[in-house]
């Protein structure tokens, strides 16, 4: 495995492999982390004990967030890009083809069971939405779940919201997919719902405190590879809209990431666009993603 970072000052790249490895400078080892090629401040650095490596915990504590992120000695560093181990799952299901629409239940808090079937109803009759889900601060619960099956068609996912709940009673409940805030609950629990049998939405909410760190920060490619690879389906990439912090470089290269071809032939995740996308918009965020197949547009307020 192997990792570039934009790093300043570039010397202290020898630094960052000891820590990140076998934590003393004078010990040699097989699986001592290494510089490998230093090109002005982006430094390329090998991670061997990491080859093969398919927890989550242990690829954020030694390449993505470790202890590298608390030094105060020194200017700053951003993890560029990553070749990933070949033995990381990838999404169960894959990519939807050509462009779906989902939308996501609001209010976000406060709808009772019975409401948000009905809203979930109204949006798969008027939006053309083959997904629903609900927004990252509702927590879904089994009678919920039986609810808005009720009110959708057969062929219409909820994506019900597990983060901090009982997965599994939601999927005894009916649920057709399980969307989880990975980067509250922890990268791990991705691939703990993929086992469960369902497609699996991630929600990037907490991923801008790695990727806006200011002097310590994480790609959004970075990020969005490592969601997919550990089994995400949908994964979120963040959108055009004024609203948004990323820039429209940003938003292609996370679908990229999500589409693109990775060590160990997993399989495509749909790029979800979203954050201020509506049906009035939808065509031209198209145009500007320059995509048409793999991807969703959620519309959330605008659909309202």
């Amino acid at each position: 495995m192997r990792a570039v970072y934009d790093l300043r000052p570039p010397e202290w790249a020898e630094t960052l492999a000891v820590l990140q490895s076998v934590s003393l400078a004078d010990v040699r080892s097989e699986v001592r982390a290494c510089v490998v090629h230093v090109d002005g401040t982006r430094v390329t650095i090998d991670f061997p004990s990491l080859d093969g490596e398919t927890s989550a915990e242990q690829l954020l504590a030694a390449c993505v967030a470790g202890e590298w992120a608390d030094r105060g000695d020194f200017q700053s560093c951003r993890l560029l890009s990553v070749e990933w181990p070949d033995a990381l799952p990838g999404p169960a299901f894959g990519a939807v083809p050509g462009v779906q629409v989902g939308a996501i239940l609001k209010p976000a808090l406060g709808l009772s069971d019975e409401e948000a079937a009905r809203v979930a109803g109204r949006l798969v009759e008027e939006s053309g939405a083959r997904l629903v889900k609900d927004d990252e601060l509702q927590r879904s619960s089994p009678s919920r779940v039986r609810a808005v099956n009720a009110a959708i068609p057969d062929d219409v996912v909820y994506a019900a919201n597990a983060t901090g709940g009982d997965a599994s009673a939601l999927v005894e409940a009916g649920a057709r997919a399980l969307m989880i805030n990975a980067f509250v609950a922890g990268l791990g629990s991705i691939t703990a719902l993929r086992g469960l049998g369902l497609p699996v939405f991630v929600h990037r909410v907490g991923s801008s405190f790695l990727r806006r760190g200011g002097p310590v920060s994480v790609s959004a490619r970075v990020l969005a590879e490592l969601t997919r690879l550990l089994g995400a389906d949908y994964v979120q990439v963040g959108s055009f809209s004024e609203r948004m912090f990323d820039t429209d470089d940003e938003v292609r290269e996370q679908i990229a990431a999500c589409h693109d071809e990775l060590g160990g032939g997993v399989a495509r995740a749909t790029a979800v666009i979203g954050g201020g996308v509506g049906p009035a918009d939808a065509e031209e965020t198209l145009e500007r993603a320059a995509v048409h197949d793999g991807v969703m547009l959620l519309y959330g307020s605008a659909a309202y």
